[in-house]
């Protein structure tokens, strides 16, 4: 039978309780058993000090003082009977207490000083026996010994009064700790609840935090920041593959609509030539929006591993310069590279390559005809950065806010003559988040600029 947690909570805590409860039940029995022998036992000692001086010796002959045996407790058996007896050193009986009758305490051999337990008849005996010395001489023993009955029977009764009262307390502290442990787990209770509730079409429900910051308020809120991101992480995947499925739609429908020109009759060579150009021109722009999107989700998923080395930056920004430059002159666009200073920092070449190439991309689509752009390499103190600015139309701030999600592209410069996908900026964003780079952009009527710092390791 497997048990609930509660269950298991209160039964571990129940063992470890009755392992103490146990222990100091057996500690609470010897105590009382030593303290009711040690006063029977001082009792005894007393006696045997007050009838030392009714020891008389004649003639090398013990005797014994006759009126102490008028003492009532020498008389009767039944009330706290004391028994006294003396006895010659090979342990016969010289003198004895009238209570003893025909019967005689027990004797020791070359015992002195010594406590014994034994039954005389029925009743359970504790005597104390000890040397008759006079002047350096032994002449014999005095027994004295008293029936322990009375703490017999408080032993008794204690020791059944705590073992009926053991399994009462331990039940008793089960439904206690059950109780309580219900109570602590309340909160696991309702994360379990809470848990169950939640699906991917319901994922703005959280957990109540517990009232207490222990472990569990902690446990409550980290679940609920695990659900905020994973709502995050499935809105932008919702998003993302809602924008995808709308940019790769655009083209194909430009494509069938080509087509579907083209067959409806016979056409001349240059107008199926102008068709399949615009159909070849759409199929380059969805297998770079392809490419794009499997770049994209590579680097969401962090398969590449970054590989960090000693890189120049000018000369990565000469390549991508020249790799871009017949854009730059197809537009008339008047370029600059300004070197302020050289620097080498330790980077991946291959992921700061990408990120120059898309924000230099950027810049080339988005500035005008015969308009300019900017590049500058140098350092702010000990900060390395890199700055592209372009001239064109200014990006409003609320447009600022957004310009790095994946498909986003303002509306203050969207241009159906400017093709693009929206994923450049996301893609130089992802890129500097793993390199651990920073990306601001600034926009007013003349420029928009992007920076990229934070480089380390000046080299």
């Amino acid at each position: 039978m497997k048990l609930k947690f509660k269950e298991r909570l209160a039964l571990l805590n129940l063992l470890s309780t009755a392992a103490i409860i146990g222990l100091l039940l057996l500690f609470i029995i010897f105590t009382v058993k030593q303290s009711v022998f040690q006063q029977l036992d001082n009792f005894l000692i007393t006696e045997v000090q007050k009838h030392q001086s009714d020891i008389i010796i004649k003639n090398d002959t013990l005797h014994f003082n006759q009126n102490a045996w008028m003492e009532r407790e020498h008389q009767m058996l039944e009330i706290n009977p004391v028994f006294v007896q003396i006895v010659d050193n090979q342990g016969r009986v010289i003198e004895k207490s009238p209570n003893l009758k025909d019967k005689s305490l027990r004797f020791f051999a070359q015992a002195d000083k010594s406590f014994e337990n034994y039954r005389l008849d029925s009743i359970p005996i504790r005597q104390y026996q000890t040397q008759i010395v006079k002047n350096g001489r032994k002449y014999g023993y005095l027994i004295v010994g008293m029936s322990h009955q009375n703490a017999r029977w408080i032993m008794q009764k204690l020791k059944r009064t705590l073992i009926i009262s053991f399994p009462i307390v331990l039940t008793l502290l089960f439904l206690w700790a059950l109780y309580f442990a219900g109570r602590s787990i309340k909160p696991v209770t309702e994360i379990i609840n809470t848990a169950e509730n939640i699906t991917q079409n319901n994922l703005s429900q959280r957990i109540t935090l517990p009232e207490n910051r222990d472990e569990l308020y902690t446990l409550a809120k980290t679940i609920n920041q695990l659900l905020n991101r994973l709502e995050s992480a499935i809105e932008r995947e919702k998003q993302f593959t809602s924008d995808a499925a709308h940019e790769l739609k655009t083209p194909l429908q430009v494509m069938k609509g080509n087509i579907e020109v083209l067959l409806r009759k016979p056409r001349t060579n240059e107008e199926y030539r102008v068709k399949i150009e615009k159909c070849v021109r759409e199929i380059d722009r969805m297998s770079h929006l392809t490419d794009q999107l499997l770049l994209l989700a590579r680097f969401e998923s962090q398969q590449k591993a970054i590989d960090i080395k000693k890189v120049s930056l000018d000369e990565i920004i000469e390549q991508v310069i020249q790799k871009k430059w017949w854009q730059i002159q197809e537009k008339q666009l008047s370029f600059k590279f300004n070197i302020k200073q050289l620097s080498g920092v330790l980077t991946d070449p291959y992921l700061i390559h990408i990120i120059i190439d898309n924000l230099l991309a950027n810049a080339i689509k988005y500035t005008p005809k015969n308009g300019k752009i900017e590049i500058d390499l140098g350092q702010n103190g000990n900060q390395t950065y890199i700055k592209i600015a372009n001239t064109g139309a200014q990006i409003s701030k609320d447009d600022l806010a957004h310009i790095f999600n994946r498909f986003y592209r303002s509306k203050n410069i969207k241009n159906p003559n400017i093709k693009g996908t929206g994923l450049g900026l996301s893609i130089v964003k992802r890129l500097s988040e793993m390199l651990g780079l920073s990306v601001d952009v600034t926009s007013d009527k003349h420029w928009t600029v992007f920076t990229v710092s934070g480089f380390s390791g000046q080299v």
